[in-house]
């Protein structure tokens, strides 16, 4: 019997892990590929999850565990009603085109996945409960099997990534996971029919032997008890959503990341809830409130190289975390009889914490400050070491004069001139944190000391200098900011620059960064302006950003840029920011809102004479711009012998085989530029490093770039092809 739960269990759970990312996959590239896509529908799967809780607690109360398994057996067979999963083109339809785009992928989530999702969601409780009241020795506690739901769940997990996204489209993978539900109601079926087969009764109290009448069990069930289960659940959760959103934007944007941290989530509930359990030493508070108090400082001076090391300080101070925090939590679980109550409080914190990060954090801060506030919340909760007393005044006096000084240390740093540095932060921040280290053994005062290096530090200029403007919204955190030099005016998207503007009036209207006339988009326009005159004089660009591709315009042309981030538009037109778009010359500029792919298909064919892609969150394109169905639509809107020019700059992919793969499929001729070797002079001229890649159908494309000898053929070697229905980001990683 206990294989059959545990099998059940497991296969449950590895197919919750597979529709996600599945359903993931099948919205990002209607949003712009943003990392908040996966936020919100991590906080739609929580709520589910909430809801099927409750529905396995109040269900098993009110109707007994027989006429219960009858009902829930009604239930599973719902879903195959709607089954498999897709998106209607309907759907697609409805999206918006400016606002939040929240709503409208909440409503999607549940009308094409909510139903099915819910069924297999609810089985971890429900099927722990029914064990709990067979005949089974174990019966007495059911929480070993949670160990067997998720270790389902990371199979599910790494099954997707490495097994199934490579190697199935999605159409194939909504197929396969239809029949994998059809096993589990069989599976389902067959633990209702051992309850039936098998029935015993949970044993009070006074009847278990001495082992199995933990102290634990013979606490009531209080509403401190349940805050306190709030809160364990809520802290792991929210780090979850926050230190994925701060890797994936700000470290290393790699759209893969998420399944790192969900993966070692998982894992910290596979260890405590195991038949031996592993629980976290004593010791594990400073494993968590070292890398805590460095993060914390590197937050605030916008430190992130090296990536390596500081991927390693996130994910440790995140794991320590979760382990901690799941560790009280399966210490604290209560008898068996609340079980389902028990999962339904830890539910309802998972949910809170994904909301506060995706939907009530954007609104009220403006950067990612959600993610250190939650981490000085869980140094708070760590269990003290040794006999301490409990809180006191000392507990506030010396958060409040730490904050004091480090805000006296920032303003004489500051006043005496000296820039963001090295110098600079160690003699702001080496006394605070040693003296707020100086108490990890005291976790409150530890964290209220922290706080108040936060506080302090809204005083201190960062790596951006001067910040004149910064908002958050679905799409990011956008901020425009001068220099340290006082040259130049940038657009920040998380850490990654989106455009820069020199300050002099005098080379204002020069493009900087990844667009300098001396880099690769500087010749591929020079290449499309020597053969306009057979060209229509319209040019299309995905991607806005500060406006710089502007500088590039003639007069009689017409640029149309599409731009998925309303504020993004925002900041570009206006002229105390940047001017490239209100001083360009061209005779008619407009910006298209919404995503690039569905408002493209409105424009004329063969309408444009040039059309650029340069569209990125944060520092990733978006994928579903990247596939053939993308490539043929640019096509379709370009003019007989157009060119392409793709902007491929990437710290993490190697693009250039999958776009000259796309070429070769649809028959284009393509040179790339990987404009790495940047002199110093340029770089005080405002350029940056970036690589560029033309298409064209041209037959004199190769005579024309024999004038530029930097522009080097693409690989005559097709490798896989990325579709709307398969891509695969693993093969496009820079490995080194």
């Amino acid at each position: 019997m206990i294989y059959l739960f545990s099998a059940t269990l497991f296969f449950s759970a590895t197919l919750l892990f597979l529709v996600e990312p599945m359903v993931g996959k099948m919205i990002l590239p209607l949003l712009g590929g943003t990392p908040a896509v996966w936020n919100t529908c991590l906080v739609f799967y929580q709520t589910v999850l909430l809801i099927g809780y409750s529905y396995a607690h109040f269900s098993t109360q009110w109707l007994g565990l027989r006429r219960q398994s009858l009902l829930h057996l009604g239930l599973m067979a719902l879903p195959l009603l709607v089954l498999p999963v897709r998106i209607s083109d309907g759907a697609v339809a409805s999206l918006p085109s400016a606002g939040n785009p929240i709503p409208w992928l909440l409503q999607l989530l549940g009308a094409t996945v909510g139903l099915p999702l819910l069924a297999v969601c609810t089985t971890a409780p429900l099927l722990q409960k029914w064990f709990s009241q067979t005949g089974h020795r174990q019966a007495h506690d059911a929480y070993f099997l949670y160990a067997a739901s998720n270790a389902g769940s990371m199979a599910g997990l790494f099954g997707y990534v490495v097994l199934v996204e490579p190697n199935l489209p999605l159409w194939a993978q909504s197929r396969f996971w239809t029949a994998g539900y059809a096993v589990l109601l069989a599976l389902t079926a067959a633990c209702a029919w051992a309850l039936w087969r098998f029935p015993g009764k949970e044993p009070e109290i006074s009847e278990l032997k001495p082992e199995q009448s933990e102290e634990r069990n013979a606490r009531p069930v209080t509403p401190g008890r349940r805050a306190r289960w709030v809160v364990l659940a809520f802290v792991p959760s929210s780090l979850m959503v926050g230190v994925t959103t701060y890797l994936t934007t700000d470290v290393a944007p790699f759209p893969l990341f998420w399944v790192v941290p969900l993966a070692l989530y998982l894992a910290t509930f596979i260890l405590v809830f195991a038949p031996r359990p592993v629980y976290a030493s004593p010791w594990m508070g400073r494993v968590l409130c070292l890398p805590a108090l460095v993060l914390t400082v590197s937050f605030i001076i916008e430190a992130t190289h090296p990536p390596v090391v500081f991927v390693v300080l996130h994910l440790l101070m995140f794991v320590a975390a979760a382990f901690i925090c799941h560790s009280e939590l399966a210490k604290d679980r209560p008898a068996s009889r609340h079980l389902t109550e028990f999962y339904l409080w830890m539910s309802v914190g998972g949910v809170l914490g994904g909301m506060f990060n995706a939907l009530l954090a954007p609104m009220i801060f403006n950067s990612v400050l959600e993610y250190p506030l939650v981490m000085l919340l869980a140094c708070a909760v760590a269990p003290r070491v040794g006999e301490q007393r409990g809180f006191n005044r000392w507990d506030l006096i010396w958060p409040a004069g730490l904050g004091l000084v480090t805000l006296a240390l920032i303003l004489a740093v500051q006043t005496m001139g000296a820039g963001p540095g090295r110098l600079s932060t160690l003699a702001i921040f080496a006394v605070p944190a040693l003296v707020t280290y100086r108490f990890v053994l005291r976790p409150i005062r530890f964290s209220l000391c922290l706080a108040a290096v936060l506080m302090a530090s809204v005083g201190y200029a960062g790596t951006y200098s001067r910040v004149l403007s910064a908002g958050r919204n679905f799409f990011g955190v956008l901020r425009v900011t001068e220099d340290g030099t006082g040259r130049f005016r940038q657009l920040v998207h998380g850490n990654t620059l989106h455009g820069r503007q020199h300050l002099d009036p005098a080379h204002a209207g020069e493009p900087l960064l990844y667009y300098h006339r001396h880099g690769p988009a500087g010749q591929a326009f020079a290449l499309f302006n020597s053969v306009a005159h057979s060209l229509p004089p319209r040019v299309g660009v995905i991607g806005l950003g500060a406006g710089a591709l502007a500088a590039y315009a003639q007069p009689g042309q017409s640029w149309d840029f599409y731009e998925i981030d309303p504020a993004v538009e925002r900041i570009a037109r206006d002229p105390r920011f940047f001017t490239f778009m209100s001083k360009c010359p061209a005779s008619q500029l407009r910006v298209v809102l919404g995503d690039a792919r569905l408002k493209l298909q409105s424009a004329p064919d063969k309408h444009y004479g040039m059309f650029v892609l340069d569209a990125f969150s944060s520092d990733s394109i978006p994928i579903h711009l990247l596939t053939r169905e993308a490539l043929r639509l640019y096509c379709a809107k370009l003019a007989d012998g157009g060119i392409l020019a793709f902007h491929v700059s990437n710290r993490r992919l190697d693009l250039k085989p999958i776009v000259a793969t796309l070429a070769i499929d649809a028959g284009l001729t393509g040179y790339d530029w990987q404009d790495f070797a940047i002199s110093d002079e340029d770089r005080r001229d405002g350029k940056e490093v970036s690589e560029w890649i033309v298409l064209s159908r041209r037959s004199d494309l190769r005579q024309q770039f024999q004038r530029y000898p930097k522009w080097q053929p693409l690989p005559a070697a097709g490798g896989i092809l990325w579709t709307d229905d398969f891509s695969n980001l693993l093969m496009a990683l820079r490995w080194r």
